[in-house]
């Protein structure tokens, strides 16, 4: 297809399925038991072409991090973001033609921001719905339009980045300081083969035996020494309070001390995520010098800090991260939602951004190539995302440049998410070595087939 060729979207639906957690998550003083999943199934057509191709996608609604409200309570945000992202795939067959899904994506984000307006002022809600919010109820029908236009092309998605295709550079979305700038210089040419595994270690998660007071009895592992066991993990994100020192650092060096118990030799690597809870610079400073005291083994094995602030920056512009990165790496994760945060945050002395499939393929990409150029880390994040989804982010980590690990907690408290999936991508979920097989996920759209019990008679092609 040229770049003259343009797609339009002549179908769109949606379907929700609910999980019940395992075990529940705790993060940020928030307590999660089960999620929902929102898949989109889009039909694209290239009239120039007489062609049509289905997509898909899915994402589970982490509404407890997309919008913590303190106003509705969790059943009713969810009922909010999965009502918003019904209407969100029902207005992707009014966008105008376009010659990629960046295009339609970008249509798509304004009436998107307007239909959360519009949902607020109908329900009277006393709150905006947040923009983080909007993106995850839009991210499952983006991801469902590039999965339809790789499918069209029958080629990866990904493949498809190129100026050729798209039509121009990126300076249309990301402005003057694009001009001539490429997805080359942010996106690998090929999926890496493997990817470390970030495995998530919750504030109620049982370390060891000790901690365990009951067992779910599964068959799968009950602590986290028992998960570095089975699976040889290597790398480990920890959920941490941000207001208790002495708890905080007390749990990294027990998680630490485990680690080295299970492996001695082995390379560790450590994320530790605050949840927004830091009230200051200060906070962070005084936790990786008594860490360090403690044990400067732990603090070499730490690889970045995760969103020590409220998510928005702004809001208290007098505090910055600079002394914190120039000792590790400091990301924003809740913070990134537009190119002007991401912008923002290098200001105040962030070093990186962490992506997210839940934020939609589009602006994960184009997030890639801004922190690219400007000189920023990027990581790879989940949202305790199963089956589709949890692929879907692993594919996206796997070509972007410089990314090594992606997270991935859906086989942790939500298996069941995984079950149907298991019959193909089994590797990926059941994970050996430490590491998720990512060259798995070179196929066509984003990059894997579905399982044919998933899919009815219409969209029997999407399990090519």
């Amino acid at each position: 297809m040229s770049k003259h060729s343009k797609i339009s979207v002549t179908e769109a639906e949606f379907e929700k399925f609910p999980f019940i957690y395992r075990s529940p998550l705790k993060f940020g003083g928030r307590v999660v038991k089960d999620v929902t999943v929102f898949r989109t199934t889009v039909t694209i057509e290239d009239k120039s072409k007489k062609k049509t191709a289905f997509g898909m996608g899915e994402m589970t609604m982490g509404t407890a991090w997309a919008w913590p409200s303190k106003t509705l309570t969790p059943e009713q945000v969810l009922r909010i973001v999965v009502g918003l992202a019904e209407k969100i795939a029902q207005a992707a067959t009014s966008l105008d033609p376009a010659g990629h899904p960046i295009a339609l994506a970008t249509q798509l984000k304004i009436i998107a921001k307007q239909q959360a307006v519009d949902l607020a002022t109908a329900m009277k809600l006393t709150e905006p719905i947040p923009d983080l919010a909007v993106a995850l109820a839009m991210s499952s029908t983006d991801i469902a339009l590039h999965d339809a236009f790789g499918r069209l092309h029958n080629t990866n998605s990904f493949n498809l980045l190129t100026p050729e295709i798209i039509g121009s550079d990126l300076s249309p979305w990301l402005g003057e300081d694009f001009v001539g700038k490429h997805f080359s210089d942010a996106i690998l040419p090929k999926a890496s083969s493997t990817l470390n595994l970030y495995h998530l270690v919750g504030s109620l998660d049982p370390l060891s035996a000790a901690d365990l007071n009951r067992k779910v009895g599964d068959g799968l592992p009950e602590t986290l020494e028992e998960w570095i066991n089975k699976q040889q993990l290597s790398h480990l994100k920890v959920k941490i309070t941000g207001q208790d020192l002495d708890a905080d650092v007390g749990r990294v060096f027990e998680i630490d001390r485990i680690a080295m118990r299970c492996a001695p030799t082995r390379d560790w690597s450590y994320s530790i995520d605050f949840n927004e809870a830091c009230e200051n610079e200060d906070y962070v400073i005084d936790f990786l010098e008594r860490l360090d005291r403690l044990s400067k083994d732990s603090t070499q094995k730490l690889h970045y800090i995760e969103q020590p602030m409220q998510r928005d920056l702004r809001a208290r512009k007098e505090v910055t991260m600079h002394r914190v990165s120039r000792l590790k790496p400091v990301v924003i994760d809740e913070s990134l939602t537009d190119l002007d945060s991401l912008v923002f945050a290098k200001q105040q002395g962030y070093s990186g951004i962490a992506i997210k499939a839940c934020k939609g393929i589009s602006d994960s990409l184009l997030f890639s190539a801004a922190a690219k150029h400007y000189g920023m880390k990027i990581y790879v994040q989940d949202l305790t995302c199963v089956g589709a989804s949890f692929l879907t982010s692993a594919a996206l980590a796997s070509r972007i440049s410089g990314v090594t690990a992606v997270e991935g907690n859906g086989r942790q408290y939500c298996p069941a998410g995984n079950k149907d999936w298991e019959s193909l991508y089994r590797p990926m979920f059941q994970i050996l070595g430490g590491v998720v097989p990512t060259e798995l996920l070179e196929g066509k759209g984003i990059g894997f087939a579905w399982p044919r019990n998933m899919l009815s008679k219409k969209y029997a092609s999407l399990a090519t």
